[in-house]
């Protein structure tokens, strides 16, 4: 008997940064390699991706990376993970060209070239295990399912789904060949979580278009579109909603740029009308009505562009009196302060604001419904919900319970969890290492909770220099102390604040140089803690504190 492991090292109590390792024998199978966008509080870092050190252990065992779609939470730490490990990696033809693109423009793994395009007709076999994919439907083409064949039974990972019946062909589900895993038989489900909770059921993408048709033949201004770049479905309703209006599409970004040329290079995305997209340097040349701006941002995030474009810094397009702005995007809830802050500053610069889902259901995973049907349709002997924050495995957990399966084959995992199968039953034996590997510039995982905390404080609080130059042999100040503070007071109107901070640096100096034991360290640190009793009690507030103490020797003589 097969001695079967799955292991979460994202994707479980979060959104995003989805990498999921299944290991049966000697194999190990890496579903989906995704990044997640930081919140807020982590400040001034770019992207969030898994922690590999479970795999760098077990790099030999690695058969391969298998994608499920081209979306950032399932290819974005690609290039970050192909700097260190060289396995071939697996996708559908849109998928693999993504992810190539979004290596290219990450400047690592560049020399990497082992790539390989499947389809849901693909089986590839190792050494006893094989892995087969299943079309999905998702608001990117070709998204899969995978199916890892195991000889104790199928361990299917949904990836993101939904369910539409009136799907065009390249955005269809294969309900025969999901029936025929279920028949094949599931030891566990793997499956996307993130509209467990929801109370209203997804419109067709159908309805979705008609929709989007009625807002731009409804608005004789301007219409700026936020959507994501990689949402290749919405790009098309967009684009055939403005060819069916008479609208010229103006794109900003070159992110968007990219992956639409790629997307219409294979036809998966496709232009009504060859000069339907415009420079954006011409929009002048038109009148209001005859223009629409497609807006997707940086980081796959176009809300913070458009705070931009209303405040009139974008640089390219800035929202004007009488613009419509269509926000074609279900924006994450830790955006939703920028989005209540963006829609403030663009109703300022006197336009309007519609949210695509002010009158319908239209995200791109299943509802209940949809969920519970993916688990009738498998039957899976165990249950793990994936891709979501706890609330929504927990709600998903329950989705599964109703469809009969028993509460102690569901497991609610966080991130390094591990599920063992032996014996002919399922139970969680450990964790392995699953911390979030912090992206800064070019820096990975050199950012820990000591800087973010720094970070925090010089936002919340700011900093606070005190510069003093000593002759530590005369045992005596030369100069200063110098105080010069950043984002904590105004130093004009806090004369005296800044007066009582002089004579305590002075103070500690002086007690400092007289001890025979003079240490660097312990004068700065005897500095740090009262200068921040002194400044905590008067301020009620705890700047960030740095003595920069130096040195000079006066009786030193040059010739």
């Amino acid at each position: 008997m097969s001695n079967i492991k799955i292991i979460p090292l994202g994707g479980v109590r979060e959104n995003g940064k989805n990498l999921y390792v299944i290991e049966s024998g000697e194999d190990l199978f890496v579903l989906d390699c995704g990044l997640m966008y930081p919140e807020d509080e982590l400040f001034g870092i770019d992207a969030v991706i898994p922690d590999f050190s479970y795999l760098l252990e077990n790099k030999e065992r690695i058969a391969g990376v298998f994608l499920s779609h081209g979306h950032e939470d399932a290819i974005g730490a690609l290039p970050y993970f192909l700097d260190v490990f060289n396995v071939p990696v697996f996708g559908s033809e849109l998928t693999i060209e993504l992810a190539k693109l979004f290596v290219k423009e990450s400047s690592r793994g560049n020399k990497f070239d082992d790539y390989h395009v499947i389809d849901e007709h693909t089986e590839i076999d190792f050494h006893g295990n094989s892995v087969k994919f299943f079309r999905t439907t998702h608001t990117i083409p070709d998204s899969m399912g995978i199916s890892v064949k195991t000889a104790e039974g199928n361990i299917v990972y949904t990836g993101n789904f939904k369910f539409d019946q009136s799907a065009s062909e390249i955005y269809r589900t294969d309900f025969a060949q999901i029936t025929e895993i279920g028949k094949e038989g599931v030891l566990a489900l793997l499956s996307d979580s993130n509209e467990a909770e929801s109370v209203v059921e997804n419109v067709s993408d159908k309805r979705v278009q008609e929709e989007v048709l009625d807002i731009f033949q409804d608005t004789n201004s301007r219409i700026i579109v936020a959507a994501v770049a990689s949402n290749i479905l919405r790009i098309q309703q967009v684009l055939n909603a403005a060819h069916q209006s008479g609208r010229k599409v103006f794109i900003t970004g070159r992110n968007l740029e990219a992956i639409i040329k790629t997307a219409m290079d294979l036809d998966k995305l496709t232009l009504p009308d060859e000069h339907l997209i415009t420079p954006v340097d011409k929009i002048d040349q038109y009148d209001d009505e005859q223009i629409l701006i497609l807006e997707t941002g940086a980081s796959g995030e176009p809300i913070k562009t458009l705070n931009r474009m209303a405040s009139g810094s974008h640089g390219q397009v800035n929202i004007k009196p009488g613009d419509l702005v269509f926000i074609a995007t279900s924006p994450s809830t830790a955006m939703e302060v920028t989005v209540a802050e963006t829609e403030n500053l663009i109703y300022r610069a006197g336009a309007t604001v519609k949210h695509i889902s002010d009158n319908m259901k239209a995200s791109g995973h299943g509802t209940p419904n949809d969920l519970q049907l993916m688990i009738n349709l498998l039957r899976p002997q165990y249950f793990v919900p994936i891709q979501g924050e706890y609330r929504m495995l927990a709600a998903h957990a329950d989705l599964a319970n109703e469809t009969g399966i028993s509460n102690s084959n569901i497991f609610i995992l966080g991130n390094g969890d591990v599920l063992d199968y032996q014996k002919g039953k399922m139970t969680q034996t450990g964790q392995v290492p699953a911390d979030n590997t912090l992206i800064d510039g070019i820096g990975i995982g050199d950012i820990g909770n000591i800087v973010l905390r720094d970070r925090r404080l010089l936002s919340e609080d700011g900093i606070f220099v005190a510069v003093v130059t000593i002759d530590r042999k005369k045992k005596t100040i030369v100069s200063g102390p110098h105080i010069v503070t950043r984002g904590f007071v105004f130093v004009k109107e806090s004369q005296d604040l800044i007066n009582e901070s002089n004579s305590i640096v002075k103070e500690v100096v002086r007690k400092n140089l007289e001890h025979n034991d003079f240490d660097w360290g312990s004068i700065k640190q005897d500095i740090r803690e009262e200068l921040g009793n002194q400044l905590f009690k008067k301020t009620r507030r705890r700047p960030i504190i740095l003595p920069v103490i130096m040195e000079v020797n006066q009786n030193r003589r040059f010739n």
